[in-house]
């Protein structure tokens, strides 16, 4: 079984994307599923305006999962600024009806705010309380990009963990996976670097905070666990526990790696069964509690 951690829908085709795609529609997304063998996947919701092409709100993924229960599994999304752009503002009525409405955790976080802003702070702090975990996508600056705002080697990561010691962090994109090697550049970390792996800041966080999970999605995801063979199949043993399967995908017919490269790691013996069943679904399962 594999459970997606990381796709994206759209209720209706609309406007294109700069690719010339559009978002896959739920029909388009479970032939894409089925295509890689993929059970059931998390939506998440694409409310916040960086990186958004296409207005999807928690609100549509809730009624697309409902209408899809064994396929899909909603998220939730709330941007830091939303209602009164205030670090006082109250999120919890929502989040607390996101969550009694079935979304199993929030993200996909594209604000283009700093990590300790208190905004985004102010988010943290009511997620944590609700009990839901957070899928993150980092930014390497503000504007032109999208994505939680960081510093080179992640120090306002590790702040927010600190300071939020329950919530459960779950990492994506390419500024988050680049640091899985120690040779990391502020030329490359916004990239997906290649060659030989020197275990390196993300390798470090996760060993120090149990509450970082790795989002294994996208080229990013994907690129982490493959540009060193030998290195992704060790990090996949020591963290098996926290890592998920994903795909990221967000337009029909998308080419995802991850499926093949996973089951061939298994076949072969690269990565023991146990780890393989931890990431490509239990992990998920127990997270974000879908008692399968």
């Amino acid at each position: 079984m594999f459970i997606d951690i990381h796709v994206h829908v759209t209720p209706t085709k609309t406007t294109t994307r700069p690719n010339g795609s559009t978002y896959t529609t739920p029909e388009e997304l479970i032939a894409t599923l089925d295509r890689e063998g993929i059970q059931k996947a998390v939506l998440l919701p694409m409310p916040i305006p960086e990186g958004n092409h296409r207005c999807v709100s928690s609100e549509d993924v809730i009624e697309i999962a409902a209408q899809h229960p064994d396929r899909f599994i909603p998220f939730c999304n709330v941007d830091p600024r939303q209602i009164s752009n205030s670090p006082d503002t109250n999120f919890m009525p929502h989040l607390e009806y996101y969550k009694s409405a079935g979304c199993k955790g929030v993200g996909e976080m594209t604000a283009n705010l700093a990590f300790d802003d208190p905004l985004v702070e102010n988010l943290f702090k009511q997620v944590e309380a609700v009990g839901l975990p957070l899928l993150f996508h980092i930014g390497p600056q503000f504007g032109g990009c999208y994505g939680l705002v960081d510093s080179f080697g992640l120090p306002k990561l590790e702040g927010a963990m600190r300071k939020f010691p329950k919530l459960v962090f779950i990492g994506h994109s390419q500024p988050f996976w680049s640091h899985i090697s120690a040779d990391v550049t502020n030329e490359t970390w916004g990239g997906y670097p290649k060659g030989k792996v020197i275990p390196g800041r993300v390798v470090e966080l996760m060993r120090k905070y149990p509450t970082l999970y790795g989002d294994m999605s996208a080229g990013s995801g994907f690129n982490a666990v493959s540009r060193d063979p030998e290195f992704g199949y060790q990090f996949m043993e020591e963290f098996q526990d926290r890592l998920l399967f994903g795909t990221d995908i967000c337009y029909p017919n998308q080419d995802t790696p991850l499926p093949t490269y996973l089951r061939k790691a298994g076949d072969e013996g690269r990565i023991s069964h146990q780890a393989f069943e931890k990431i490509s679904w239990q992990n998920a399962n127990t997270l974000l509690g879908l008692g399968l």
